[in-house]
């Protein structure tokens, strides 16, 4: 088998299980009002399905930073094995959580799920910077773009179809447990990819025998550890369980605390120890730093499109939640398209200029967002609807940006530091995402009342004959403060993009490098 026929197997055996975490990491948007029932807990009260969604991501987070470096230290194909194995049994775990529905099993139904979306997490997590350090591995410096791109679109591939495929498999499988056949079905295909794996890295003919880059005894497993935990007690701090009353978490102040405390010890760790986590070549490289910080807005935009934009179909274009979804549907198909089209411009055209013309885009979009108003669905631009072609080229901007970033860190780092970067890299935009999301809740709702509350004061009297047209005055001012709750967010959120876009340019290189083609199994 040839070198280039074995890289693409390699890349495309990992990008399958990376395709199925990315499946499970969204699917429970679809699951959630069946799970809350079978765990008899009130539907009604959906704030009670956090931890579902916090674990997986706590999960996620801690990961990072751990396996990135062990699949440094020990190979990519033995710790995305051990991945694929924690993501089956958190699954196994998943679809247990209660199942008899009496006690003790019925009494630990809550954590006992929780648990299994921790360790999804955990091993999901994983398989996104194992793939994107594979990509760096397997395609020198300057070319590897084109991977990268494709890795990021598998990925952004299986969150648009998560939702989709979890209520297809729910449906299809009444009989067999019905949601849980979800999570079941999971063990089947991790052990289809880990096997696809296995041969592929025996068989592709991209290398010898399995290298490891550098002796356990030099990796900072301390400092990888104090990381990882810090950054997953943030995730419980910022996380927006109940965004009515608090835009940060329920239980901010400990966790918060624990947080600082555990990052602090870190960064000692990360100034004295003679290995640091992060290697100290790539906290001077300009390119590192500044694609770090683009990435760290450009998920707090994301988090924008994601949240608000179903939002606004419910709230004013009165869509159902069907509705709402296809809405978004728009913006996140173009998303992987985009990605696969910014790794290619990415290998043509440099870095600099491929992330600024997709943050241009994202920006352009955000503006246009933000002159939408309660009739903008049934505007049109020629035969398109101008909101479908709006969505489209937001989404289409956040594809664009995702290669020249992800190049921009692993092309700066080591060889024997591909995992670790990859890393860093999904970690500062899920960060990013995250601290966008607590921001959003905080700045969203106190924007909304002020706008509600600036008109005169309305009530609305049951039972009085003006009652029609007490409501319909009141609904109007809910929706004007919407509108212009969102016209104010979709502007903060060009400012991000545009932000990002000015340190691209400024940090970002347009030189197409070439560089050694090393691999790790």
């Amino acid at each position: 088998m040839s070198l280039g026929w074995g890289r693409r197997l390699l890349l495309g055996s990992a990008a399958l299980g990376l395709l199925v975490a990315a499946l499970d990491a969204y699917v429970v948007v679809a699951l959630l009002p069946a799970m809350l029932f079978d765990l008899d807990l009130s539907v009604d009260r959906i704030e009670q399905a956090t931890p579902i969604v916090s674990g997986f991501l706590a999960g996620y987070i801690v990961v990072m930073p751990l396996l990135g470096l062990a699949s440094d230290v020990h190979g990519r194909l033995a710790v995305y094995l051990v991945a694929l194995a924690l993501f089956a049994a958190g699954s196994a775990l998943t679809a247990t959580a209660g199942y008899t529905g009496e006690p003790p099993f019925g009494l630990i139904g809550l954590p006992w799920l929780v648990a299994g979306r921790v360790l999804q997490g955990l091993g999901g997590g994983a398989t996104v910077p194992i793939a994107l350090a594979l990509a760096a591995d397997l395609f020198p410096a300057g070319s590897r773009s084109t991977a990268i791109g494709a890795v990021a679109a598998v990925q952004e591939t299986g969150s648009v179809l998560g939702p989709l495929y979890g209520a297809g498999v729910t449906a299809l499988a009444a009989d067999l447990g019905g949601w849980r056949a979800v999570f079941w079905l999971n063990l089947p295909l991790a052990a289809l990819c880990a096997a696809g794996f296995w041969l592929a890295a025996r068989r592709s003919g991209a290398g010898g025998e399995t290298q490891v880059r550098s002796p356990a005894a030099r990796a900072d497993w301390l400092g990888a550890i104090l990381l990882g935990l810090g950054l997953a007690l943030l995730v419980f701090a910022l996380y927006p369980d109940d965004p009515r009353h608090l835009a940060v978490g329920t239980h901010f102040l400990p966790a918060a605390a624990g947080a600082v405390v555990l990052l602090a010890a870190w960064a000692y760790r990360q100034a004295s120890a003679l290995t640091p986590v992060i290697p100290r070549e790539l906290l001077g490289s300009r390119q590192f730093l500044g694609s770090s910080l683009a990435n760290f807005l450009v998920g707090g935009g994301l988090m924008v499109a994601l949240v608000d934009i179903p939002i606004l179909g419910r709230g004013v274009f009165d869509l159902s939640q069907f509705g709402s979804a296809l809405l978004l549907s728009r913006f996140m198909v173009a998303v992987p398209i985009g990605a696969l089209a910014g790794g290619f411009l990415t290998a043509r055209l440099g870095g600099r200029w491929t992330a600024l013309l997709g943050l241009a885009a994202a920006t352009a979009g955000f503006v246009f967002l933000s002159r939408w108003d309660a009739l903008e669905l049934h505007r049109h631009l020629g035969p398109f609807p101008e909101a479908d072609l709006v969505l489209v080229l937001t989404g289409l901007g956040f594809g664009f940006v995702i290669a020249p970033l992800a190049a921009a860190v692993l092309d700066v780092a080591r060889p024997e530091r591909h995992g670790l970067a990859a890393s860093l890299v999904v970690l500062v935009r899920t960060l990013g995402m995250l601290v966008g999301l607590s921001a959003l809740s905080a700045y969203g709702l106190h924007r909304f009342y002020e706008l509600f509350n600036a008109g005169p004061r309305l009530a609305l009297i049951p039972g009085s004959p003006d009652f029609a047209a007490q409501k319909a005055a009141f609904d109007a001012r809910v929706t004007s403060a919407l509108v212009a709750e969102y016209h104010s967010i979709f502007l903060v959120a060009a400012g991000l993009c545009a932000v990002a876009g000015l340190i691209a340019v400024l940090t970002l290189s347009t030189r197409l490098t070439a560089g050694r083609t090393t691999v790790s199994r």
